[in-house]
Protein backbone atom coordinates (compact mmCIF):
# COMPACT_ATOMS: atom_id res chain seq x y z
CA UNK A 1 0.00 0.00 0.00
CA UNK A 2 1.37 3.49 -1.16
CA UNK A 3 2.14 5.72 1.49
CA UNK A 4 -0.32 8.98 1.16
CA UNK A 5 2.15 10.85 3.44
CA UNK A 6 6.30 10.76 3.00
CA UNK A 7 8.14 11.37 5.94
CA UNK A 8 11.43 12.53 6.51
CA UNK A 9 13.32 13.97 9.93
CA UNK A 10 17.01 14.99 9.63
CA UNK A 11 18.69 17.78 11.10
CA UNK A 12 15.54 18.48 13.20
CA UNK A 13 13.14 19.38 10.57
CA UNK A 14 10.83 17.24 9.81
CA UNK A 15 9.27 17.55 5.95
CA UNK A 16 5.85 16.13 5.47
CA UNK A 17 5.57 15.29 1.77
CA UNK A 18 1.46 14.64 0.09
CA UNK A 19 2.23 12.02 -1.91
CA UNK A 20 -0.82 11.23 -4.33
CA UNK A 21 1.05 11.59 -7.63
CA UNK A 22 -1.92 10.14 -9.53
CA UNK A 23 -4.03 12.53 -8.25
CA UNK A 24 -2.24 15.31 -7.94
CA UNK A 25 -1.78 15.20 -5.08
CA UNK A 26 -5.30 15.82 -3.84
CA UNK A 27 -5.98 14.99 -0.18
CA UNK A 28 -8.07 12.66 1.26
CA UNK A 29 -9.45 11.40 4.73
CA UNK A 30 -6.52 8.87 4.58
CA UNK A 31 -4.34 11.92 3.81
CA UNK A 32 -5.70 14.56 6.31
CA UNK A 33 -5.56 12.52 8.88
CA UNK A 34 -2.05 11.46 8.30
CA UNK A 35 -0.76 14.73 8.17
CA UNK A 36 -2.56 15.43 11.22
CA UNK A 37 -1.25 12.97 13.30
CA UNK A 38 2.09 13.84 12.13
CA UNK A 39 2.16 17.81 12.62
CA UNK A 40 0.00 17.10 16.32
CA UNK A 41 2.99 14.35 17.60
CA UNK A 42 5.79 16.48 16.56
CA UNK A 43 5.71 18.87 18.90
CA UNK A 44 6.72 15.94 21.55
CA UNK A 45 9.19 14.42 19.64
CA UNK A 46 12.41 16.89 21.54
CA UNK A 47 14.26 15.57 18.31
CA UNK A 48 12.19 17.53 15.89
CA UNK A 49 12.20 21.42 15.85
CA UNK A 50 10.16 22.36 12.44
CA UNK A 51 7.78 20.85 9.91
CA UNK A 52 8.52 21.42 6.37
CA UNK A 53 5.22 20.69 4.07
CA UNK A 54 5.18 19.90 0.48
CA UNK A 55 4.10 17.98 -2.33
CA UNK A 56 5.05 15.37 -4.72
CA UNK A 57 6.41 15.29 -8.09
CA UNK A 58 6.89 18.76 -8.28
CA UNK A 59 3.29 19.57 -7.40
CA UNK A 60 1.51 20.99 -4.47
CA UNK A 61 -1.63 19.69 -4.09
CA UNK A 62 -5.27 19.59 -6.07
CA UNK A 63 -6.84 20.35 -2.99
CA UNK A 64 -9.55 18.11 -1.00
CA UNK A 65 -10.40 14.86 -3.88
CA UNK A 66 -13.84 16.00 -4.90
CA UNK A 67 -14.63 12.34 -4.42
CA UNK A 68 -15.00 12.93 -0.64
CA UNK A 69 -17.47 16.03 -1.52
CA UNK A 70 -20.08 13.48 -3.13
CA UNK A 71 -20.23 11.58 -0.66
CA UNK A 72 -22.70 11.13 3.48
CA UNK A 73 -20.28 13.00 5.92
CA UNK A 74 -20.63 12.62 9.90
CA UNK A 75 -21.29 15.60 11.48
CA UNK A 76 -18.51 17.03 13.36
CA UNK A 77 -14.78 18.35 12.60
CA UNK A 78 -13.87 17.02 9.00
CA UNK A 79 -10.86 15.03 8.73
CA UNK A 80 -9.77 18.24 6.43
CA UNK A 81 -10.50 20.56 10.09
CA UNK A 82 -8.56 18.07 11.83
CA UNK A 83 -5.45 18.61 10.40
CA UNK A 84 -6.22 22.42 9.87
CA UNK A 85 -6.76 22.50 13.31
CA UNK A 86 -3.27 20.53 14.03
CA UNK A 87 -1.29 22.97 11.62
CA UNK A 88 -3.13 25.76 14.19
CA UNK A 89 -2.56 24.57 17.19
CA UNK A 90 1.60 23.51 16.36
CA UNK A 91 3.79 25.71 18.22
CA UNK A 92 6.93 24.65 15.64
CA UNK A 93 7.70 26.55 12.86
CA UNK A 94 5.86 25.31 10.01
CA UNK A 95 7.81 26.43 6.66
CA UNK A 96 6.09 25.41 3.45
CA UNK A 97 6.92 24.51 -0.05
CA UNK A 98 4.80 24.95 -2.64
CA UNK A 99 6.04 24.02 -6.56
CA UNK A 100 3.11 23.45 -9.53
CA UNK A 101 -0.65 24.21 -8.10
CA UNK A 102 -2.20 25.02 -5.18
CA UNK A 103 -6.01 24.93 -5.02
CA UNK A 104 -8.75 25.09 -2.23
CA UNK A 105 -7.78 23.75 1.06
CA UNK A 106 -3.94 23.37 -0.51
CA UNK A 107 -4.03 27.32 -0.48
CA UNK A 108 -6.03 28.11 2.66
CA UNK A 109 -4.05 25.89 5.10
CA UNK A 110 -0.79 28.15 3.89
CA UNK A 111 -2.54 30.95 5.72
CA UNK A 112 -1.71 28.40 8.98
CA UNK A 113 2.38 28.23 8.15
CA UNK A 114 4.47 30.58 9.37
CA UNK A 115 6.21 30.55 6.07
CA UNK A 116 5.73 30.08 2.46
CA UNK A 117 8.04 30.05 -0.36
CA UNK A 118 6.85 29.45 -3.47
CA UNK A 119 8.11 29.09 -7.62
CA UNK A 120 7.46 31.83 -8.95
CA UNK A 121 5.80 30.23 -12.11
CA UNK A 122 3.58 28.23 -9.11
CA UNK A 123 -0.52 28.84 -9.66
CA UNK A 124 -3.24 29.33 -6.99
CA UNK A 125 -6.98 29.02 -7.48
CA UNK A 126 -9.50 29.22 -4.39
CA UNK A 127 -12.56 28.19 -6.17
CA UNK A 128 -15.53 27.46 -3.66
CA UNK A 129 -17.72 29.58 -4.89
CA UNK A 130 -17.55 28.86 -8.63
CA UNK A 131 -18.54 24.98 -7.14
CA UNK A 132 -20.94 26.02 -5.02
CA UNK A 133 -19.26 26.11 -1.86
CA UNK A 134 -17.90 28.80 0.48
CA UNK A 135 -14.84 29.78 1.95
CA UNK A 136 -13.22 27.39 4.51
CA UNK A 137 -10.51 27.31 6.22
CA UNK A 138 -10.68 30.79 8.27
CA UNK A 139 -10.34 32.42 4.69
CA UNK A 140 -13.72 34.00 5.70
CA UNK A 141 -11.51 35.92 8.54
CA UNK A 142 -7.65 35.70 7.93
CA UNK A 143 -7.64 36.60 3.91
CA UNK A 144 -8.11 39.83 4.22
CA UNK A 145 -6.16 40.36 6.95
CA UNK A 146 -3.30 38.69 5.08
CA UNK A 147 -3.60 40.49 2.00
CA UNK A 148 -6.68 43.52 2.03
CA UNK A 149 -10.43 43.04 1.52
CA UNK A 150 -9.81 43.91 -2.26
CA UNK A 151 -7.48 41.36 -2.87
CA UNK A 152 -9.48 38.80 -1.08
CA UNK A 153 -12.64 39.54 -2.97
CA UNK A 154 -10.94 38.70 -5.79
CA UNK A 155 -9.35 35.52 -4.68
CA UNK A 156 -12.80 34.41 -2.58
CA UNK A 157 -15.87 36.14 -4.08
CA UNK A 158 -14.82 35.45 -8.16
CA UNK A 159 -12.37 32.63 -7.21
CA UNK A 160 -9.62 34.37 -9.76
CA UNK A 161 -6.50 32.43 -10.17
CA UNK A 162 -3.45 34.02 -9.27
CA UNK A 163 0.42 33.52 -9.60
CA UNK A 164 3.08 32.78 -7.01
CA UNK A 165 4.85 36.19 -8.16
CA UNK A 166 1.19 37.74 -6.83
CA UNK A 167 0.99 35.90 -4.16
CA UNK A 168 4.34 37.00 -2.56
CA UNK A 169 3.38 39.95 -3.64
CA UNK A 170 0.47 40.65 -2.21
CA UNK A 171 2.17 39.30 1.52
CA UNK A 172 0.29 35.89 0.92
CA UNK A 173 3.92 34.07 0.28
CA UNK A 174 7.19 34.85 2.39
CA UNK A 175 9.23 34.30 -0.98
CA UNK A 176 9.57 32.95 -4.45
CA UNK A 177 12.26 30.98 -5.79
CA UNK A 178 13.10 29.65 -9.52
CA UNK A 179 10.75 26.23 -10.39
CA UNK A 180 12.26 23.35 -8.60
CA UNK A 181 14.13 24.86 -5.73
CA UNK A 182 11.63 25.79 -3.15
CA UNK A 183 11.86 22.77 -0.84
CA UNK A 184 15.69 23.05 -0.53
CA UNK A 185 14.68 27.25 0.07
CA UNK A 186 12.07 26.07 2.70
CA UNK A 187 14.49 23.12 4.49
CA UNK A 188 17.43 25.46 4.47
CA UNK A 189 15.17 28.35 6.74
CA UNK A 190 13.99 24.89 8.52
CA UNK A 191 17.49 23.94 9.92
CA UNK A 192 17.92 27.19 10.77
CA UNK A 193 14.86 27.51 12.74
CA UNK A 194 16.04 23.87 14.83
CA UNK A 195 19.42 25.68 15.45
CA UNK A 196 17.73 28.25 17.68
CA UNK A 197 16.99 27.59 21.26
CA UNK A 198 14.19 25.70 21.21
CA UNK A 199 11.66 26.66 24.14
CA UNK A 200 12.24 30.36 23.38
CA UNK A 201 11.41 29.82 19.85
CA UNK A 202 8.46 27.38 20.41
CA UNK A 203 7.50 30.24 23.26
CA UNK A 204 7.83 33.06 20.66
CA UNK A 205 5.17 31.61 18.18
CA UNK A 206 2.73 30.63 20.59
CA UNK A 207 2.63 34.47 21.99
CA UNK A 208 2.28 35.25 18.52
CA UNK A 209 -0.71 33.35 18.15
CA UNK A 210 -2.62 33.64 21.84
CA UNK A 211 -4.69 35.89 21.11
CA UNK A 212 -5.46 34.43 17.35
CA UNK A 213 -6.29 30.96 18.48
CA UNK A 214 -9.38 31.46 19.77
CA UNK A 215 -10.89 33.50 16.72
CA UNK A 216 -9.28 30.86 13.91
CA UNK A 217 -10.87 27.82 15.59
CA UNK A 218 -14.61 30.06 16.13
CA UNK A 219 -14.10 31.01 12.15
CA UNK A 220 -13.38 27.12 11.78
CA UNK A 221 -16.89 26.33 13.47
CA UNK A 222 -18.87 29.21 11.51
CA UNK A 223 -17.86 27.90 8.41
CA UNK A 224 -17.95 24.17 8.96
CA UNK A 225 -21.62 24.26 9.61
CA UNK A 226 -22.18 26.58 6.22
CA UNK A 227 -19.79 24.69 4.41
CA UNK A 228 -21.56 20.94 5.39
CA UNK A 229 -24.72 22.75 4.18
CA UNK A 230 -23.02 23.83 0.60
CA UNK A 231 -21.81 20.35 0.12
CA UNK A 232 -25.39 19.08 0.11
CA UNK A 233 -26.47 22.20 -2.09
CA UNK A 234 -28.20 21.24 -5.31
CA UNK A 235 -25.62 23.74 -6.61
CA UNK A 236 -22.59 21.89 -5.16
CA UNK A 237 -24.16 18.78 -6.02
CA UNK A 238 -24.32 19.69 -9.58
CA UNK A 239 -20.68 21.73 -9.93
CA UNK A 240 -19.14 18.54 -8.98
CA UNK A 241 -21.09 16.69 -11.19
CA UNK A 242 -20.11 18.34 -14.21
CA UNK A 243 -16.71 18.64 -13.01
CA UNK A 244 -16.59 14.45 -13.21
CA UNK A 245 -17.77 14.56 -16.17
CA UNK A 246 -15.53 16.82 -18.20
Amino acid sequence: MNQTVLTDKSNGVLTLTINRPERRNALDIATYLSLANHVSSATDDREIRAIVLTGANNYFTAGNDLKDFQTPRDPGDSAGLKFLRALVDCDLPIIAAVEGSAIGIGVTMLQHCDFVYVADNANFRIPFVPLGLCPEGASSMLMAQIIGPRRASEWLLRGRAFTGLEAHESGFATGTTPPGQTLSQAQAVAREMAALPPEALQLSKRMMKHSQRPAIHAAFDYELGLFTLRLKSEEAQTAFANFFRK
